[in-house]
């Protein structure tokens, strides 16, 4: 008979083998069971939330050949308990269903941790170039041509402590290098004099559509380069190889794994991620289930809507490993498009209504009155109409970025002519991020079948949300910003993607912002006391619908909620272990939790005291030095991927 060794290496499928004391302080000797078959392993003695109809909260749960053959008391799980069965005591914490991210970027996750990284600070210029010139002179013998690739700058900090730098500001630096710095919001690049000319970038170059070249008064430009012109920039920087995607899709399942991230949606990916996940995956080393979406663009989409389609189904045909087994996979079933930019000042790409404000007075007595610029909206509704309809035709489930109430509302248009042209489309649309929505397209979500998916910690007071973008979008529409709690109360499915690396990878911080509204003063994801109150007065959600987004709805998108998504007889095991109980916490310490333990298909891939000790704190490059894990690593928005778009990590920012 196999004993608890036996089934602890039966973890080594995902490449995270347990120490030998792994749950040693934990496991529990029982006797030979009743009737039932044994169970592989048994986790007992908890608060277990199922997150099934009634929420309802059991104690143990069993679990055979990756999946859950029992939920209920103690008493009843001692029948699943055999001389071969590894019990683990909880000790009364709290066991959920693993975490679904419905709406991130690994391989751009990934990517960033190997980078210069200016952490989220908020920087004035002079501390921008001193962070910068540290990096250059800690890679000093990357000179005279290598690009140094910047990280995680919050330019709206920026721009509020000092001014919005220029290439003069990378320019007065030490190097000969071509510099790119990409804001954290991903729509913007800053570069200096030398990566202008590597772009062929001039006075005389047009905007590409989709994005701007900042230009002074003589319309020369000024190293800003919003959207699509970011990607020119970004084209210029030589491509990853497979083992530099390889080395950052195993980072990102680290940081998954740590998070409790049993299933995720790559937002907006290609055949790089698809042959990165699918080669990790055969290697034994994918440890949460990946699910791709190619993006469709605009140019794509116009050319030919079906040529479009039928370019991400033979994509499918390729990578998509069918049946879900408990052992996780690679699903190739959604398609992305980006609607819009976003709505935060000083970018306002994100489409509205109603054009966004500007200044008519001075910096110290602002008269903030009606501008002319309404944001862009990329897809033409004669375009996108048409594209959806074969959305709905092909099988394949749709994806959209919206940020701005106008975007939101053609989107919803597209949806509801799809409906209209193709009766009974099983197609599960999906519309992600919704930061500004009109009223009256609340109620259309439901009435469409649409679920909304937002990233839950842009509802917390931050430099990019209040301040010039609240001045930006005026009182109406920042107080109806990040509308989940009104979406819900309206009938909307609410998902939850954390669009990492946007942000740093917190999930706890995101539900505890979906619940309250405000972030944490002592997190240092949040932005500290001077940010700690709530963004505004719209309805929060329930601890217990925070963690539905994050679980059950955002499986329903994957078309995965048979399967995952609540610890229900006969569904895989993805299960989380809870430092605290997220439902008995006080609200202002919701975040300060952190996952103990992470199961997919049955298979423990992370565990910490007193669970035991997994690998993953730390990453390895492919040039295979060791990097400690830091979760407040983001990046990778590089480029649209296509060709002549070497990093392909999709995301049009």
């Amino acid at each position: 008979m196999r004993g608890a060794k036996g089934a602890l290496r039966r973890a080594g499928w995902g490449g995270v083998a347990l120490m030998s004391a792994v749950l040693g302080a934990v496991l529990v000797a029982v006797g030979c069971g009743g009737s039932e078959p044994d169970a592989d392993t048994v986790l007992r003695n908890g608060y277990v939330y199922t997150v099934d109809e009634n929420d309802a909260v059991q104690q143990a749960v069993a679990v055979r050949d990756g999946r859950i053959v029992y939920v209920g008391s103690d008493q009843g799980a001692n029948r699943f308990v055999g001389s071969r069965t590894q019990v683990i005591d909880l000790g009364g914490r709290m066991l959920m269903p693993g975490f679904v991210d419905g709406h991130l970027h690994p391989l751009a996750g990934g990517r960033a941790l190997l980078l210069c990284n200016l952490n989220y600070a908020p920087l004035s210029r002079t501390q921008m170039q001193a962070a910068i010139q540290a990096c250059l002179d800690d890679s000093s013998d990357k000179e005279p041509d290598t690009w140094l690739e910047v990280v995680n700058w919050v330019r709206q900090a920026t721009q509020a402590i000092d001014a919005d730098p220029d290439k003069s500001t990378l320019d007065a630096l030490t190097t000969s290098r071509p510099i790119l710095v990409r804001s954290s919001d991903f729509h913007t690049v800053l570069t200096n004099t030398r990566g202008l000319a590597l772009a062929g970038v001039t006075k005389d170059t047009p905007d590409p559509a989709g994005g701007s070249f900042a230009r002074d008064a003589q319309g020369n430009p000024t190293g800003i380069c919003e959207d699509a012109a970011g990607w020119m920039v970004s084209a210029m920087i030589p491509p990853d190889t497979d083992e530099d995607r390889l080395a950052q899709g195993r980072a990102a399942l680290a940081a998954m794994r740590l998070q409790g991230v049993t299933s995720f949606m790559d937002a907006a990916s290609g055949e790089d991620q698809a042959k990165t996940f699918t080669a990790l995956q055969q290697a034994g080393e994918l440890t949460a289930r990946a699910f791709l979406a190619p993006t469709i663009s605009v140019e794509e989409a116009a050319a030919s809507p079906a040529d479009a389609v039928a370019a991400v189904k033979a994509l499918a045909a390729r990578y998509d490993q069918g049946t879900f087994q408990p052992a996780p996979g690679v699903s190739l079933r959604h398609v992305k498009m980006f609607g819009d930019g976003v709505v935060n000042a000083p970018a306002d790409t994100g489409g509205l209504l109603a054009p966004y404000n500007t200044n008519a007075g001075t910096d110290t007595a602002p008269n903030w009155v009606p501008g002319t610029n309404l944001g862009s909206v990329y897809f033409a509704p004669e375009v996108w109409k048409p594209l959806m309809a074969e959305i709905a035709k092909s099988g394949l489930d749709p994806h959209v970025h919206a940020t701005g109430e106008r975007t939101v509302r053609q989107a919803l248009d597209a949806y509801e002519y799809a409906r209209q042209q193709v009766p009974g489309t099983s197609f599960r649309p999906v519309i992600a991020h919704n930061e500004t929505v009109a009223t009256a397209d609340y109620a259309r979500y439901q009435a469409l079948g649409v679920m909304a998916s937002f990233s839950f910690q842009w509802a917390q007071q931050a430099p990019y949300s209040v301040g010039e973008t609240e001045a930006h979008l005026g009182p109406d529409r920042f107080a109806r910003m990040e509308p989940f709690g009104s979406l819900h109360n309206a009938g909307a499915r609410v998902g939850y993607g954390s669009d990492w690396p946007i942000d740093p990878f917190d999930e706890m911080l995101a539900l505890k912002i979906g619940v309250t509204r405000s972030g944490d003063p002592e997190s240092p994801n949040s932005f500290g006391p001077d940010f700690a109150g709530k963004i505004n007065a719209d309805p929060a959600l329930s601890r217990a619908d925070a963690l539905r987004a994050i679980t059950i709805n955002s499986a329903w998108q994957l078309r995965l909620e048979q399967h995952v998504g609540s610890i229900e007889r006969g569904k895989f095991a993805d299960l989380i272990v809870l430092d605290k109980n997220f439902m008995q916490q006080p609200d202002e310490e919701l975040a300060r939790n952190q996952v103990l333990l992470t199961m997919v298909g049955g298979q423990v891939v992370m565990a910490k005291a007193p669970f035991g000790q997994t690998a993953g704190a730390a990453v390895t490059t492919a040039s295979g030095r060791q990097r400690a894990l830091n979760l407040r690593a983001a990046n990778g928005h590089a480029v649209v991927p296509g060709a002549g778009h070497p990093h392909g990590d999709g995301h049009n920012h």
